[in-house]
């Protein structure tokens, strides 16, 4: 065998295993980047409280969403609501409740591609929950009754709610619960949820091309669509909570958000400050059932707004407030629950066909969600 003839067995050799994780990347993006549809199920009428039906504009699109109106409609702070992955706005119901008894305005939407809206013929990212937030944080602060605007959001909301305050000045503060840290852990954390029994020597640097081939077809890349990464350009101040009984997004993620916050503040007296909040024997959602959790996220806001109430009288009223999830439930994210797991997936994305977008029947049937995130 001639030496050119082994330099190109050998190089092919080499390259074979690149070619597969990059296959097994673009299959990954195409079974986790098209959320399940599930349009809400109740209103807040459903729940007592007041509200009126708008569209949030984001970009092209427009987003349905409610507002929610405090104390009459009399000026003073409101917080914008950003749920999950394959959730939607019926599912911030439950914040809805006790902000609105702390005197909050609250203004809530389905996120594009989710809920009520159409689906998207490109793959969703963190990103594009940073630009669907930060399109209704603009929508809350335009309304006569609202002062200031703050956002609250829950996991890939979260993540949304941080890139949002990132991008706009005007935000006065955030509240991340259950948050991802950066898109290479919250990928890698899928491929546990999956059991995929890839070997943290392969599993970490899979899961660093696998991110970075997930948010380019909107043009992102992982920097503008990392929690960690937004924090060196917000300097408001933020609530960070997490359940230390989180299977679904280790708790360790608390900490990393943690640590990227206070260093990019280090140095800036006049930054806002960066709270924790862990909660003990708390799961992934539903943490607003916990009054230790209500009592902190009102006191938090109160505090950063600048009212509508005494930050220790808010917090009490949350408190007091019983809250209680959507019945439904929740299972695990669709796109994890479809996958055949183990070594079956891994054998799958090497075949024809497997990198084509799914076609997905329309959630919006009578059949109930077997997975949200609240």
């Amino acid at each position: 065998m001639g030496i050119g003839r082994r330099i190109w067995i050998a190089a092919a050799v080499a390259a074979a295993p690149l070619g597969l994780a990059y296959r097994f990347a673009l299959a990954y993006r195409v079974r986790a980047g098209y959320p399940h549809r599930y349009p809400p199920r109740i209103t807040p009428a459903d729940l007592g409280l007041p509200f009126e039906s708008l569209a949030v504009v984001s970009d092209d699109l427009s987003l349905p969403a409610w507002f929610l109106p405090a104390r009459g409609g009399a000026p003073g702070p409101g917080v914008v609501l950003v749920h999950g992955w394959e959730s939607a706005r019926d599912r911030t119901l439950p914040m809805a409740v006790f902000l609105h008894a702390a005197g909050f305005h609250c203004l809530t939407f389905d996120v594009r591609g989710h809920g009520a809206n159409a689906p998207e013929a490109l793959p969703l990212s963190a990103g594009e929950f940073g630009r669907d937030a930060g399109a209704a944080f603009r929508a809350l602060v335009a309304r006569p009754e609202v002062t200031v605007g703050a956002i609250s959001g829950h996991s890939m909301g979260a993540i949304g709610a941080i890139l949002a305050g990132a991008a706009d000045p005007r935000v006065a503060a955030i509240v991340a619960t259950s948050g991802p840290s950066d898109p290479y852990r919250l990928t890698r954390q899928t491929f546990r949820l999956a059991r995929l029994p890839i070997p943290d020597l392969i599993a970490y640097p899979l899961a660093w091309l696998t991110a970075r081939v997930y948010v380019r077809p909107r043009g992102h890349d992982v920097g503008s669509t990392s929690a960690s990464a937004a924090f060196a350009r917000y300097r408001g101040p933020v609530l960070l909570a997490h359940g230390d009984d989180d299977a679904v997004m280790p708790a360790s993620h608390l900490g990393r958000l943690e640590r990227a916050a206070l260093a990019a503040r280090a140095g800036d007296p006049t930054a806002g400050r960066v709270e924790t909040l862990p909660i003990s024997g708390g799961q992934h959602s539903w943490l607003y059932e916990d009054p230790r959790y209500r009592r902190a996220v009102a006191r938090f806001l109160a505090e950063a707004c600048g009212g509508p109430l005494d930050p220790a009288e808010a917090g009490e009223i949350a408190a007091a407030t019983p809250t209680e999830r959507i019945p439904d439930g929740e299972a695990r994210f669709e796109a994890i629950a479809e996958s055949p797991g183990g070594i079956r997936t891994l054998v799958r994305v090497a075949l024809p066909g497997a990198t084509r977008p799914p076609v997905r029947a329309d959630a919006a049937s009578d059949a109930a969600p077997l997975a949200a995130e609240p």
